[in-house]
Formats: structure tokens, C-alpha cells, sequence
């Protein structure tokens, strides 16, 4: 196509490029005039690799280069490369093993959350900036293509790249059919107020749109050709179970459905023998079980694949993948045939619909489950997830701990039961922490500190030092979160520091020891701990938000904007940041940033006091008092003791001339804030406004014992002293 048909591309816009299928949009993208492409296309169909098909892909890539010219880079990395590339462990130092990720399959008992994924997302675009950038100047592309298969690590890492890449940096093609751009269908029973992350179509929805045209095919319609011949449909069958069921020409899969089972199933064979050669791991998560559940052997081969695969995704967090993979076991098994390989694609369900949001689901897995056997071991495990339903993974509002109680106290009946004693021990062990958990929900944490110290001690008596390391590792941690919340802060130090010695690089055990030594005034050995949990890890908004906290505290302005402005970048919905940011830039006269600061926390969440409080001194910086007021006003609603919105309506009634009010709203501050020496301060200007000297003085007079040196203080009590005195 000449060069006056290229269609025109915006500079500083992602692009999304939809058409019906494949060959329409590879055509229409041809038309394009795109920056020098990083890498060919590469499809998301998940049926390819499964979980990150998209992400490993381009680390495979990247990273053999990346460790010759940037190896400092792929260090910082580590974590998020070798969980979405794990062919690179051979070439990438393993350096950040936790007990969780060490841990084998029978004494995992702690699974990560399910927005470990969105932080490993963010430090791969991270990683991905700092390269090109290292690289030098110049724009580059990157087009994705079949995104509407994809599967949600690759949308979630998808869509951090749409709105967190600079499009002058790498110009990100997304390419699918329209259907990319429909609303979510509505999801399954997710609890309420469950956290959505990042919205794709929305950011798809920002990008610049281009509609690819059907191609001509060159061909008489389809449905008028005559049937085609045996040779032909071998190749096209031959050729779509090649491309891993990926293929979206209509003749190939026509030609896949007419050939005969056997050979269809012998072709699956070979393609997955082919592909288990290769050894690469990624690949025994998308297109290996695909094949092997297709293939001669479904109840042996396609089984075995499928829970490979579904236990590599549960312990690497990825839920979506876990779910998928036990139902596609559970539809080729059935309880009264396979009763051991209906239950090993069942157990996982109900964790994995638990940290989805789906505990109703996930309820009913475990009902399901109870009705199909009295298998002492199975209740027991749906008994301790039935309980954590009811205290954890539901709705705030919808939690029943009674109900959870019920139900933990089930399973610990069941596991005293066990015959194996070393089995008896560990089990009970590991329901009493649930039901430490349970009591501590309940306002009981003595209880609860006893039932995890009880627990340390029999695991310590029943087992041999190097057994369930993980989980004596989360005993004590648990230890260490009860007595920190009995205010027991040395203790509770003891304890984390003990954690941390045998499980040195879990990154939050860093973040919560810094929140403890916060608690002690250790500020500096708080910030050792904050950068200990960003080295060990992919990046997450809490620890900069803390981190963010003790720089401002410490006057450290520029860093505490810095920090404020990244949990912003890394999530929007942070509203604390915004309050927080929003006040640095009013104390640096930057009323507008503070403004666009409040109006965006405000969109999130309408009724925050403290940003309409920050609104409401915007307002009143620019001498717009019934503004200010309402302002004010509207934060008080929503919160009536709040110090600052009292002392600003109090400011903005006293210029409208309402000295009775702003009296009212000072006296309540006071009442709030005895100590605070500029309350006082502004509560006796108000009394003096008002004619009350005796009163203001009164004030001042407390407020000098506050401040005995401060001359605005001592200058005003002079003059109510003087006025007093002459009446």
C-alpha cells in the first residue's frame, strides 16, 4: 500500500487494533507506519503457555541481552523474571528463595495473595522501561495479538503497560477481536468490595482505535466449495494442532473436527511429546496438558498433565489458571470411578475461589465435596476452608465468626481423630492456628496468643527440627502480629526478628517489622526495613506509602512527594496518598496540584473528610470563603471531629461575619485538641472576636504554658491581659 494510504498514528497513544480475525488484522497492521518493533508479534492465546504467555515470552527474549549489558537490572528483578520466565533459572541466579517458595507441595501451607500478580506486573514494566531506556533514545513497538485469549496475568500486565508506559518510549499494539471492547460479562458470585485492579477496557478504551477490514480471500465462499480432499484436510488438521489449537482459520478447525477421533488424538500425542522435549517449563501450563488431555490418554496422560500444571499455578498465585485447570480435571473424572482424582482436582478450589473473591463458590465446592464421601481427611479440609470463609474471605459484613467457630471446631474433633500420630499432630497444630485467628476476629487475642505458643511447642515435641519449616515460620509470625496488637512491642520484635532468621527474604515480614519499629520510634531501623522489603521483591504501594510517611515526618519533602507520587503511579485507588500528597503541596503554596490532588481522591471516594478538608483550604488559600465553608462543612458530615475541617470552617465562618460559629467549632477543637497550642490560639481570636475577653485570655493563657516562647501567643495575651485589665 502506497505510502498517502498508511493510516495516520497519534504519538502519544497506545494503539488497539480489532478486527474479526488474524489474518485481517496482520493486514490492516501492515498499513501502519510503527516505531522499529522491539520483537515479531506475539499471540496471548493462553492455550500457548498458559499463565503470562505474553510476559515470558518477551523476557525470553530480553533478558539473555539484558544480562550482558544490563546485569545490575535483571538482578533487581530477579523475583518477577524467574516467575514468569522459568526457563531463565539457568541463566538467572535463584538468590530470593523464601520458605514458601522452597517449600515442597505437602507442607505448603501458606499461599501468596492474589495480587502478588499485579505486583510482579508492575516490576515488569518496570524492568522493561529501564531497559529500553538504557538502551538509548528512539520509540519501539510491541504488538500483542489474540488478547481476547488471553489469560489474566497477560491482561493485567497488559494493561499496566497501557498506563504506565510512555508510548514515546514503546508504542503498545493490542490486537483482538472487537470483543475486547465489550463490558465484562458480569463475574461470578464475587463478594462485595472486592478490589477489581486494573481495568483493560477502560485503558483500551483511552487508546487510539483502528478497525481492520476484511481481506479478500481470493477464494469462492466456503460454504459453496466443494468438500475438500482427504490430503487437504490432513494438512489443515495437521497444521491448527501444530499451532496449538490457536489458529482462528475456520477451514483449519472445519478440517481438525472432520478428521476421525483416533487420529486426531494420535496427533495431539505427537504434538505434546514434541513440546515435553523442548523442556520448557512454561509450556506445562498452556499448550502440554492441552494436548495430553486431547490425546489417547486422557484418564493417565491428560490427567497427570492437568494437576501438574493446576499445582504449579496454585503455588506460584496464579488462581484464574488453578481454577481452570482443576475444572478441566473434574470434567474428564468422575467421584464414583476416580474418587482419589476427583478429589485432587477439587481440593484446590476452595483456597483458590477464596483468594478470587469467590467464597460462595467455594462454599459450595466444599458442600459438594462433603456429600460425595465421609472420608475423614476431605472433611477435615473443607471444614478449615469453610471456616476461613466465614472469618476472612467474605465481605466485612457478611463474616459470621460464630459460624467459622462452628466449623474450626469441626475440623480439630475430626483431625484428634487421626491415627498417625506425627499426621494427628501436625493437623491439629495447624487448625488451632485457624482457630487462633478465628478468636482473634472475636476480640480475644489471649486466646489467640495461646493457641499459636501451644502450637510452636507441640510441633517442636512431635517433629523433627527440619519438618513444616514454613509453617513454624508462620506460627511465629502470627505470634509476633498478636502480641504486637496486645501491645507487647518488645515481644512481638523478639519474634518477628526470629521469623526473619530463618525466612530472610519473604519481603512483608520486612514491611511489618518497619510498621513495629515505627510503633517504637525506631524510625531509621524502619526505613532499613522498608528498602529490605522493596530489594527482596516486586514493588508494592504499602512500603512507599510508610516510607513516604517517615520522610515527610523527618522534613524530607522531596523524598515524601516522591514516594506519595509512585504509590499513586502504581495504584490510583490510593487514597491516602492522595490526602497525604495533597497536604505536602498546600504547605508548599501549590494549590492547584493539591486541588487536582483532592478532586481525584474525591472521585474515588466522595465523602472523605480529609480531602474535602484539604478542598476546603484550597479555598480558602484563594480567599473563596462560602466555598471553604462548605466545603468544610461536608467533611464534618462525615466525620464531626475532625480538628482540621473544625478550625477551617471556623476560619471561613469567622470572614462570613458567623463569630458564633466559628467560637462553636473551635470550642470543639479544643475539647479534641487540648494541646494543641494553635488551637487555643485561634479559639481565643474567635472569643475576642466575639467580645469575650475574659474567655480569650483564658485560652492564651494555657496556650503560653504550651508555648512560652512564641511571640504571636505572647503578643496576643498581652493585649487581652491590657483589655481585660482596663475594664
Amino acid at each position: 500500500m502506497s505510502a498517502s494510504r498508511r493510516t495516520s498514528l497519534e504519538s502519544d497513544r497506545h494503539l488497539v487494533l480489532l478486527g474479526a480475525c488474524r489474518r485481517d488484522r496482520e493486514a490492516c497492521r501492515a498499513t501502519l507506519s510503527l516505531p522499529a518493533p522491539l520483537l515479531p508479534p506475539i499471540s496471548a492465546h493462553r492455550r500457548l503457555r498458559g499463565p503470562y504467555t505474553v510476559a515470558g515470552t518477551l523476557l525470553r527474549a530480553l533478558v539473555p541481552d539484558a544480562l550482558a549489558r544490563h546485569s545490575a537490572l535483571v538482578a533487581a528483578h530477579e523475583v518477577e523474571i524467574l516467575t514468569v520466565a522459568p526457563e531463565l533459572r539457568t541463566q538467572v541466579p535463584a538468590t530470593l528463595e523464601t520458605l514458601t517458595s522452597l517449600a515442597v507441595p505437602e507442607e505448603r501451607t501458606r499461599f501468596y495473595s492474589r495480587w502478588r500478580t499485579l505486583r510482579i506486573a508492575h516490576g515488569l514494566m518496570e524492568f522493561l522501561r529501564d531497559q529500553l531506556v538504557a538502551d538509548g533514545p528512539g520509540t519501539r513497538s510491541l504488538v500483542v495479538d489474540d488478547v481476547d485469549h488471553a489469560d489474566p496475568t497477560d491482561l493485567e500486565f497488559l494493561a499496566v503497560l497501557l498506563r504506565r508506559m510512555d508510548p514515546a518510549l514503546l508504542t503498545v499494539v493490542v490486537q483482538g477481536t472487537d470483543r475486547l471492547l465489550d463490558p465484562p460479562a458480569p463475574g461470578p458470585l464475587v463478594e462485595p468490595g472486592t478490589p477489581a485492579g486494573e481495568d483493560l477496557g477502560a485503558l483500551l478504551h483511552r487508546c487510539q482505535r483502528i478497525e481492520a477490514p476484511p481481506q479478500e480471500r481470493g477464494e469462492p465462499d466456503h460454504a459453496a466449495d466443494p468438500a475438500p480432499d482427504e490430503q487437504t484436510v490432513r494438512t489443515l488438521a495437521a497444521r491448527y494442532i501444530a499451532g496449538d489449537a490457536t489458529d482462528d482459520d475456520p477451514r483449519a478447525r472445519a478440517a481438525y473436527e472432520q478428521l476421525p477421533l483416533a487420529e486426531r488424538r494420535a496427533l495431539h500425542d505427537l504434538r505434546a511429546d514434541e513440546l515435553v522435549s523442548a523442556a520448557e517449563p512454561s509450556l506445562a501450563l498452556g499448550a502440554i496438558p492441552y494436548h495430553r488431555e486431547h490425546g489417547t490418554e486422557p484418564l493417565t496422560a491428560g490427567t497427570a498433565a492437568l494437576a501438574q500444571a493446576m499445582d504449579a499455578s496454585m503455588l506460584l498465585g496464579f488462581y484464574d489458571a488453578t481454577v481452570d485447570f482443576c475444572e478441566r480435571g473434574r470434567a474428564l473424572v468422575d467421584w464414583d470411578q476416580q474418587p482419589d482424582l476427583w478429589w485432587q482436582f477439587t481440593s484446590k478450589m476452595p483456597t483458590s475461589l477464596s483468594a478470587l473473591g469467590r467464597a460462595e463458590e467455594a462454599e459450595a465446592i466444599c458442600d459438594e465435596a462433603r456429600a460425595q464421601t465421609c472420608k475423614p481427611v476431605i472433611h477435615i479440609q473443607c471444614a478449615y476452608a469453610t471456616a476461613m470463609l466465614y472469618t476472612r474471605h467474605r465481605e466485612p459484613s457478611r463474616r459470621d465468626h460464630q459460624r467459622a467457630l462452628a466449623w474450626i471446631n469441626e475440623a480439630i474433633a475430626m483431625a484428634s481423630l487421626l491415627p498417625d500420630p506425627r499426621l494427628r499432630a501436625f493437623n491439629t497444630v495447624f487448625h488451632h492456628n485457624g482457630l487462633a485467628l478465628i478468636e482473634g476476629h472475636r476480640g480475644r487475642p489471649h486466646a489467640a496468643l495461646d493457641l499459636v505458643t501451644a502450637g510452636l511447642a507441640e510441633l517442636d515435641h512431635e517433629l523433627g527440627p527440619d519438618e513444616h519449616q514454613l509453617h513454624r515460620s508462620v506460627l511465629r509470625y502470627n505470634r509476633a502480629q498478636v502480641l504486637a496488637g496486645l501491645g507487647r512491642l518488645d515481644e512481638a520484635l523478639e519474634e518477628y526478628r526470629a521469623v526473619l532468621g530463618v525466612d530472610p527474604h519473604y519481603p512483608e515480614y520486612h514491611f511489618d517489622l518497619g510498621s513495629l519499629l515505627r510503633r517504637l520510634g525506631r524510625e531509621q531501623e524502619a526505613l532499613d526495613a522498608y528498602e529490605a522489603a522493596l530489594r527482596l521483591g516486586p514493588p508494592f504501594p504499602e512500603v512507599y506509602y510508610n516510607r513516604g510517611d517517615i520522610r515527610n515526618e523527618a522534613g524530607d519533602v522531596d523524598g515524601a512527594l516522591a514516594d506519595f507520587s509512585y504509590v499513586l503511579e502504581l495504584d490510583p485507588s490510593f487514597v491516602d496518598a492522595y490526602v497525604n500528597r495533597a497536604g505536602i503541596r498546600l504547605d508548599l503554596e501549590d494549590t492547584d496540584g493539591a486541588e487536582r490532588d483532592a478532586v481525584a481522591g474525591l472521585e474515588r471516594e466522595p465523602d472523605n473528610p480529609h480531602l474535602l478538608a484539604v478542598l476546603g483550604r484550597v479555598h480558602a488559600a484563594r480567599e473563596e470563603n462560602v466555598a471553604a465553608w462548605e466545603a468544610f462543612s461536608r467533611a464534618l458530615v462525615a466525620d464531626p471531629d475532625l480538628v482540621a475541617a473544625l478550625c477551617g470552617r471556623a476560619a471561613a465562618a469567622h470572614e462570613l461575619g458567623d463569630v458564633d460559629t466559628a467560637v462553636s467549632d473551635l470550642r470543639h477543637a479544643v475539647e479534641l485538641a487540648p494541646d494543641d497550642a494553635g488551637v487555643r490560639y485561634n479559639h481565643a481570636f474567635a472569643l475576642r472576636s466575639a467580645g469575650r475577653w475574659d474567655a480569650a485570655l483564658a485560652e492564651l493563657d494555657v496556650a503560653a504554658r504550651l508555648l512560652p516562647d512564641d511571640p504571636d501567643v505572647l503578643a496576643e495575651r498581652a493585649l487581652c491581659q491590657a483589655r481585660v485589665t482596663a475594664q
